[in-house]
Parts: C-alpha cells; sequence; structure tokens
C-alpha cells in the first residue's frame, strides 16, 4: 500500500515557518490524525499478512468414490507438507485402507493390495500437542490424523479418517512452568509434577489432526461399513474386498 504524507514534498524551512503562522490546535489534530492514519496502516498491514489463502486440499479418489480433504498447515506445518510430499509423490495411488473399524477410523496409506508395506520418508517430528495449544482441531468425525507406533515421533505416511468423536486419541498439551503447579488428566488434577514427568510421557501425544473432510463423507462411511477378517500381517480389521486409493491429488 502506497501512503502519501501531507507536506512531504515541503521543505523543513516551509514547515517550520507553517507551524509559527498556523494555530497550535491546527498541528495538534494534524498529528492526532497522522497517529492515526500510522495505526490504520499498521493494522492493514497485518490483516494483508494474515492467512487469506485458501487451505490446501487433496482429493483421494478410490474404488468406492471420492474424499476430499481440508489441510490446516497453520496447525501442523511439517505435517501437513510431509502429506502434501508423498500426494506428489503419488505414494499413495494403489495403497489400500488396510484397517476398518467401525465405530472408530479407516486407516490406509502405507500397504498395497498385496499386502506390501511401501518405502517412506524418515518419521516427522510430532506436533499434536503443540496444534491443540495453538487451537487446532481435535480427533471428530471426519478429520484426519498421522497413524504412528507407540513412539510419537514415528509418523510417516499413514493416516486414518476419524468416523466418530474419538477424544482419548487427542493430543494434551502440558501447561508452562516446573515444576508444573496443575495438570488435569482423567479427571483427577495433580499438582507440582516434575516437567519432565509429563514431556516424555506418551500418553499425553495423542495424535496430531492436520486436516478434515469436507466431501465425500458418505464415501467414508461406506467404507467403515465394509466387511472385514484377518489377512497377513494383520489378525483383524482388514476389508475382506480390497478399498484402494485410485490417486490421490492436490486440488484448487
Amino acid at each position: 500500500m502506497l501512503i502519501e504524507w501531507p507536506f512531504h514534498h515541503l521543505q523543513f524551512t516551509q514547515i517550520a515557518h507553517m507551524k509559527n503562522t498556523l494555530p497550535k490546535i491546527f498541528w495538534r489534530q494534524l498529528f492526532a490524525w497522522s497517529a492515526s492514519l500510522v495505526l490504520m496502516c499498521h493494522m492493514s498491514l497485518a490483516l494483508s499478512q494474515s492467512p487469506t489463502a485458501e487451505h490446501p486440499k487433496v482429493k483421494i479418489s478410490t474404488n468406492m468414490g471420492d474424499i476430499v480433504i481440508e489441510l490446516y498447515p497453520e496447525y501442523a506445518p511439517k505435517t501437513v507438507a510431509n502429506f502434501l510430499q508423498y500426494v506428489g509423490e503419488h505414494h499413495y495411488d494403489g495403497t489400500i485402507f488396510h484397517r476398518v473399524i467401525n465405530n472408530f477410523m479407516i486407516q490406509g496409506g502405507g500397504y498395497t493390495k498385496s499386502m506390501f508395506e511401501k518405502k517412506t520418508h524418515p518419521p516427522i517430528k510430532h506436533e499434536g500437542q503443540a496444534a491443540i495449544a495453538m487451537g487446532g482441531p481435535h480427533n471428530t468425525v471426519g478429520t484426519v490424523a498421522m497413524a504412528r507406533t507407540g513412539d510419537p515421533d514415528s509418523a510417516t505416511a499413514q493416516f486414518f479418517i476419524n468416523v466418530q468423536d474419538n477424544p482419548f486419541l487427542d493430543p494434551i498439551p502440558v501447561p508452562a512452568g516446573d515444576p508444573v503447579p496443575s495438570f488435569t488428566y482423567n479427571g483427577r488434577t495433580y499438582t507440582n509434577i516434575p516437567r519432565e514427568n509429563l514431556t516424555s510421557s506418551p500418553k499425553l501425544f495423542g495424535y496430531t489432526v492436520f486436516g478434515k473432510v469436507i466431501s465425500g463423507m458418505e464415501v467414508v462411511n461406506a467404507i467403515k461399513a465394509v466387511p472385514t477378517g484377518s489377512a497377513p500381517p494383520f489378525p483383524s480389521d482388514v476389508p475382506k474386498s480390497f478399498v484402494f486409493i485410485q490417486s490421490a491429488s492436490t486440488i484448487k
């Protein structure tokens, strides 16, 4: 934004002369107006730098229909970048939803139809606690989160879609302080806890939500209802008929 300040073309001697000839109230009003203009310019600049662009979106085309996911890089930037990298590399194309549990979630993105686990990049750093602390989304119906092992920093390519609210999967941020003066978990409040006891507790990390289904939830609901059974290397929850991703691509 280009702002032309009043009297910017005048020489200092001219301004000094004007200051001596014009009433003081004029200058007070002028400076007050200028200060207001500066404030408005800062506000305008702040608004122009705020995230106005639409959230990235990914279309996952399956043999049962299309699912469109909206991503939230403002809450989980590394997780979103990681997911988009796999999308751009066509990693998900041809993979299956290998774990389907009605009234819980559907999980995919890691195995082919031959139950071969695809190679991945190194795991990413867990962002769940930071995301929740910033007001990010919880593990509610339709949200998309990263799957992982017992190690919080082990997520690679696999993701899951919540098919019901799963608050027990939510990360729990650790309050400030060492010791932490007060911390509530599962309805019980603890006081004066060494910070390391909380920051190192696997139970508090939860699962990082990085997106949400904005179209195709009927497809998700159809997938969650498919019959499942065992298929090596999994003892249960594998769809008896393949549910596979034909392609995953970014959309505008």
